[in-house]
């Protein structure tokens, strides 16, 4: 039962809403009027169909006001609202299947100006069922919320691929002459044309809330058309430099672009350029970032064709700069006739690390690569790296695999030094000429009282120093911990170019030892400076022993102790060689008394004169086959066997290869198996088109001087009888304690490692055996 409080309650509410809605009017009159209003109010605000011409209806735009302005009075406005929206969304599927129809459209032509075509529908429908302005923006704001969010929950996902590629679009009809007729709406006049080709596209975008939903759509409609710019335009392209190409593309194509969808509301170009500052910043960033990710990719490429590829080197270095909020400025600026440029730094330098780490490992650290190829590579990595990070800190991370690899080759040394010394007619050498010729750096320690001294950069390892060697020969000595292996090596490749020149020349070796002197230091090279004066001597004595006694033998006389150790044989010259070298021997002690000669025989070349009964043969062939020849004088078939026999210290696959020589010269013949005879009469050449051409030989002249690897495998077969006696005494012992005892031997001063190998070669001959690391002999 409800009390009496309660009715008077009820009462009273009862009767404020009726005041209200009847207002002053006498009886029920103002209840009439307001119902009156409201249903005009109802039917202009309810939704019809824009494809039925009946459906449309014309009304007093004063008592549409009036009635409007009644029921505001009434303060049910909120309600005709409720019941205009519960309307609006009967009415939906009318717009639903115009959405339909349109994208079926674009699924099957798969063409851009149905999504175009369906927006500006899309718009007749907003504009056809808006309410009214008088309503206020309270009204308005709701519908609108209500129509996008109704549309966009229609919207199946073919719409967003559309309309990604009608904003890809757009960079084109930005700026065409004219827009295309899909560009504009159907029901705009052809007299009205709009400022722009794109500026009914995007006003339609802002109606619909399409900008706001799809923001990062177009965002990435914008990065991808500056992505595929710019592999279209600067990829291999190194000759020149392309990002002020990229930045003025930009400026002419990517600003005014970006005026619509991010600036439309601007009133002056300050307002525009505040408006545009953030996300043209973030633009011009990416442009900068895709083409350092595209040099990044090319790296290696670059650095092998540098110094061409310069300019490419200077785009990422630059390119791999962030720019900042000056940096857009700078695009609109341009807009307006000022250029100006700031760059800040951008974190590409780890991915730089790791792409071109993966490059060389792939191409170029590996069995198949020739050393010379890698130094040259390392060389150009060294030069691009300065380029890019003038303090070092890339060039640290990407050059520790190489050097690793390098130490790792057996060749490296003598690849190097052979270029410092200009022996490398058959590639690029690793010294630039432009660089000034200045002694090997080494490491120092940091000077923290130099007022200039810089900490190392924050990107650094624990082992960087800023102060490491900066010329291209340091680098490259300093892969070695000592520069004692690059002097034996110059010392070998100096005997070997010593002992090649035939014409007395030695002004290029000369000019060489004054330069390795300036990089290596005077003492260093004494001993090349004794190898020089050596060979100036000999023709010296060589002139005098000629003057006493006209001889066709022209030595080189050379101090045994101060060159690296010659090749050695025991082979002896037969007849009238071995008379000759005596008779020079006797006429050198006449001039040199406190002086022995000891003749390599197998070394060096002889000019030959062969007179046979039909013809004379000229040939300068090493000494194994003049004393081969000089045997077939005495008679003239010999065997294989008695060759061997006769010549003692010599191999039989040696004089095999010096009998194939003057077979090919055609003073020989084979018999029959190991039988040859000397041809004293030419035989006639065999004739017809399958008869074989007689090439000439290839004469090759052995290396005189042991290489570094020979030389140590020589002293370590010395230090192998230390060894066997340690095992033999103490049984089995690990490799540091032979390592320890060893160095107490005379001039030992190999490394773990190397004895290591030399163990392992050991091992595999049979001489020694390991288990547990612990090694003895093999009895």
């Amino acid at each position: 039962m409800a009390t009496d409080a309660l009715r008077l309650h009820t009462a009273a509410k009862w009767q404020r809403a009726f005041e209200r809605l009847n207002g002053a009017q006498p009886g029920i009159q103002g209840l009439l009027s307001f119902s009156e209003a409201w249903k005009v109010a109802s039917e202009f605000l309810h939704p019809r169909d824009i494809n039925d011409p009946g459906s449309i209806k014309t009304y007093d735009m004063q008592q549409v006001r009036a009635a409007f302005d009644l029921v505001g009075k009434a303060k049910m406005l909120s309600m005709l609202l409720e019941n205009f929206l519960d309307d609006m969304r009967k009415q939906q599927h009318l717009i639903e299947r115009e959405v339909r129809q349109y994208l079926e459209e674009y699924e099957t032509t798969s063409q851009v100006d149905s999504i175009m075509q369906l927006i500006y529908r899309l718009v007749a429908w907003y504009n056809a069922w808006k309410p009214i302005a008088e309503l206020g923006p309270t009204i308005l704001s709701a519908y609108t919320l209500a129509f996008q969010t109704h549309i966009f929950s229609i919207f199946p996902p073919s719409f967003s691929r559309g309309f990604k590629e009608l904003i890809a679009s757009t960079f084109d009809l930005v700026n065409a002459s004219c827009p295309p007729p899909w560009a504009i709406p159907r029901d705009i006049p052809p007299t009205e044309q709009p400022p722009r080709p794109d500026y009914m596209l995007w006003t339609a975008c802002e109606t619909l809330g399409l900008l706001d939903r799809y923001e990062s759509l177009i965002s990435s409609v914008c990065y991808e058309h500056i992505e595929a710019h710019v592999y279209e335009t600067c990829a291999r392209r190194w000759d020149e430099p392309m990002l002020p190409k990229l930045r003025e593309w930009m400026t002419e194509k990517i600003v005014p672009w970006m005026i619509m969808p991010y600036a439309r509301g601007a009133r002056n170009a300050e307002e525009a350029r505040t408006m545009l500052q953030g996300v043209g910043s973030r633009f011009d960033y990416h442009a900068c970032k895709t083409l350092c990710d595209l040099r990044i990719q090319e790296i290696f490429d670059i650095i092998i064709d540098y110094p061409e590829s310069q300019s490419a080197l200077q785009d990422l270095k630059v390119a791999s700069s962030r720019p900042g909020l000056e940096d857009f400025d700078m695009m609109v600026n341009r807009v307006r006739g000022r250029l100006q440029e700031c760059l800040q730094r951008v974190d590409q330098r780890s991915q730089l690390v790791v792409t071109l780490r993966k490059a060389n490992k792939k191409r170029l650290l590996h069995p198949g690569a020739d050393t010379k190829d890698i130094l040259t590579q390392y060389v150009s990595i060294i030069r691009c790296l300065r380029i890019i990070d003038p303090p070092g800190v890339l060039l640290y991370k990407v050059a520790d695999p190489i050097r690793k690899y390098l130490r790792e080759r057996p060749d490296t040394i003598r690849c190097i030094v052979a270029s410092l010394v200009g022996d490398g007619e058959s590639g690029d050498s690793l010294v630039d000429e432009n660089e000034p010729i200045q002694p090997l750096q080494q490491m120092q320690a940091d000077d923290y009282n130099d007022p200039n001294w810089e900490p190392e950069p924050i990107d650094a390892g624990p082992d960087f120093r800023t102060n490491k060697p900066s010329d291209v020969i340091s680098t490259l000595v300093s892969i070695y911990d000592s520069k004692d292996l690059f002097v034996k090596e110059l010392q070998v490749l100096l005997t070997q170019r010593l002992l090649a020149v035939k014409d007395g020349n030695y002004e290029r070796e000369r000019r060489n030892i004054e330069i390795l002197k300036i990089r290596f230091g005077e003492a260093a090279l004494q001993v090349c400076e004794v190898m020089l004066r050596d060979m100036t001597d000999s023709r010296r004595i060589d002139q005098h022993v000629q003057a006493q006694k006209s001889m066709p033998l022209h030595p080189t006389i050379i101090s045994r102790h101060f060159w690296p150790p010659l090749q050695t044989s025991s082979f002896t010259m037969p007849g009238q060689f071995r008379e000759i070298q005596e008779s020079y021997a006797r006429e050198f002690h006449l001039f040199k008394p406190d002086k022995r000669l000891h003749w390599l025989s197998h070394l060096g070349t002889i000019k030959l004169d062969i007179e046979l009964q039909d013809r004379t043969i000229t040939a300068e062939v090493p000494p194994l086959e003049a004393s081969i020849v000089e045997l077939f004088s005495q008679k003239d078939t010999w065997t294989v066997d008695e060759l061997v026999a006769e010549l003692k210290s010599v191999e039989k696959t040696a004089i095999l290869k010096s009998l194939t020589t003057w077979i090919d010269l055609g003073v020989l013949k084979e018999e029959v198996e190991s039988r040859y005879k000397l041809l004293e009469i030419a035989e006639a050449a065999p004739s017809g088109p399958k008869a074989p051409a007689r090439s000439a030989p290839v004469i090759e002249e052995p290396t005189p001087a042991l290489t570094i690897q020979q030389q140590q495998a020589e002293q370590m077969k010395v230090y192998w009888k230390f060894i066997e006696g340690m095992l033999t005494n103490l049984g089995s012992l690990p490799l540091a304690r032979i390592q320890t005892m060893l160095k107490f031997a005379p001039g030992y001063d190999r490394t773990i490692e190397q004895l290591a190998e030399f163990m392992e070669a050991a091992r595999r001959e049979g001489l020694v055996m390991v288990k547990d690391g612990m090694w003895k002999l093999c009895r």
